[in-house]
């Protein structure tokens, strides 16, 4: 009982301490790191540095300076609760995007989920989400939003008599702030998981008003609406999907930090996560951005791209796509990529066109246009994602028949073979989805030269005579 009482004596202090120090440790970018020591000398100190990222012991008001003055979407920076796991994280080494075994053949089942998804639902949970006024991480309310959330996921699970599905909280070290996972059980793959998230607190310079709409109300609200459809469609996956609300996303990712880190440790098999912060403000042309940035998965973003030549590139269903750079400790998806996952993040606009209310007490609904339409086309992009890769079954539904369409690189050539489809054209895209070539008038066998292309990532898409779009992925070396 001492022993259980000192922890919790320990926990109360650490959290104070936490609270009221002025400076702490983290990583950021090399160059934001020096251009802040020139601004703040005596407000940052950088321990070590590598090429690309440094240690850092910062006070708030430099990590504030960085937070709302570099072009990036999160704060800069990532929290880290000690110097030596601060050094230890630029340090260690990362892994190699490689060719993920993703498929896509799911048609009738996703086109079944979609169809469902509701602006309105999304709009109404916005709107819940921006009463609150406030969910800063150090505020009661944010506390009361995640066991409202949790509340609101429970009543989902509950009315859908499942019971592999199941909802928990998951308290911190580096914040009082719970996070809260939902999770539906793999049926024949259990210890694969599937993940997507979004982040739950709120920030701007006045705490008690904070009320965040669309960073991040509108990422919460749009995976709530996939977690109700699933559900809805009686969706019974093979691999375990995962739906996470972090906890103080805005102060350095700190619970996605610690529970990526977990799952790390755990040597858990995470096979994708993608990352929905902001997703209902249409300030560029397009309508979802992938961010490309080093730590971003290429292929991940190249399936994600598959998914949208597929099930969005025309019908009722449709939207365009582009590609942006979101900059060093932009969301919670880099603390997965931190941890050698493969991880994406689809974003609301270009990030020099996002929504400028972000961060200040003017982020509400009503100036995002008191709708959701432009959320619900992420809550489609996100249920193709699950659907397709955590590849489940629903009443009996097969999968689709397997395309007759062979691609292979050697010598610099793409070598194919349409074998019965009739083919109207092969396009080749590169990992921000930038159309590179276009070759029309193929015989059914041949090649076409990929000499003007340098080494990387690349998607070959062949459109039929017949309407069918078909997505090959490649690596030139």
């Amino acid at each position: 009982m001492k022993i259980k009482l000192l922890s919790l004596l320990s926990l109360v202090v650490f959290h104070q301490a936490y609270a009221q120090s002025d400076k702490f440790y983290a990583t950021t970018d090399s160059k934001n790191a020096e251009a802040l020591k020139n601004k703040f000398p005596e407000d940052v100190e950088i321990i070590t540095s590598n090429d690309n990222s440094s240690a850092v012991h910062l006070s708030k008001k430099a990590a504030e300076f960085l937070h709302h003055n570099v072009i990036t979407h999160g704060p800069g920076y990532v929290y880290k609760s000690s110097q030596e796991e601060a050094v230890s994280a630029i340090n260690k080494s990362r892994r190699e995007n490689k060719i993920l075994a993703f498929t896509i053949d799911q048609d009738a089942v996703v086109m079944s989920a979609i169809a469902k998804v509701s602006a309105e639902n999304i709009k109404t949970h916005i709107q819940t989400l921006e009463n609150y006024g406030t969910r800063h991480h150090t505020t009661a309310k944010a506390k009361t939003a995640i066991q409202d959330l949790r509340t609101k996921w429970q009543a989902l699970i509950t009315a859908s008599g499942r019971t592999d599905v199941s909802v928990r909280i998951v308290n911190h070290m580096g914040t009082t702030m719970p996070s809260l996972i939902l999770t539906i059980n793999g049926s024949t793959s259990p210890n694969e998981y599937v993940i997507v998230g979004g982040h739950m607190d709120t920030i701007t310079n006045n705490v008690n008003n904070a009320p965040g709409a669309d960073d991040d109300a509108s990422g919460i609200a749009t995976i709530s609406e996939m977690i109700r459809v699933l559900l809805d469609i009686n969706y019974r996956p093979s691999k375990t999907v995962e739906f996470m609300a972090y906890a103080a996303e805005e102060i350095g990712l700190v619970g996605s930090s610690e529970i990526a880190q977990d799952y790390a440790l755990n040597n858990k098999n995470v096979v994708s996560v993608v990352q929905f912060d902001m997703t209902n403000y249409k300030g560029s042309s397009k309508d979802v951005y992938l961010t490309t940035d080093p730590y971003n998965s290429n292929d991940l973003n190249l399936f994600l791209i598959e998914l949208m030549e597929r099930y969005n590139k025309t019908g009722a269903h449709a939207f365009t796509y582009g590609n942006t750079i979101c900059n060093y400790g932009c969301s919670d998806h880099f603390s997965w990529a931190d941890n050698g996952y493969d991880a994406a993040f689809p974003f609301e606009a270009s990030f020099s066109q996002y929504n400028p209310n972000i961060h200040t007490t003017s982020d509400k609904l009503s100036n995002m246009g008191n709708s959701a339409t432009h959320a619900a086309k992420f809550a489609k992009l996100g249920l193709e994602f699950i659907i397709e890769t955590s590849k489940g079954s629903v009443l009996g539904v097969s999968d689709a028949s397997k395309s007759s369409v062979h691609i292979a690189v050697k010598d610099k050539f793409l070598n194919y073979q349409f074998g019965n489809e009739a083919v109207e054209s092969l396009i080749i895209l590169d990992t921000s989805g930038r159309k590179l070539s276009e070759s029309k008038n193929l015989l059914s066998i041949g090649k076409i030269d990929l000499n003007p292309l340098s080494a990387g990532f690349y998607l070959a898409v062949i459109n039929t005579q017949s309407g069918k779009v078909i997505t090959k992925k490649f690596i030139l070396e």
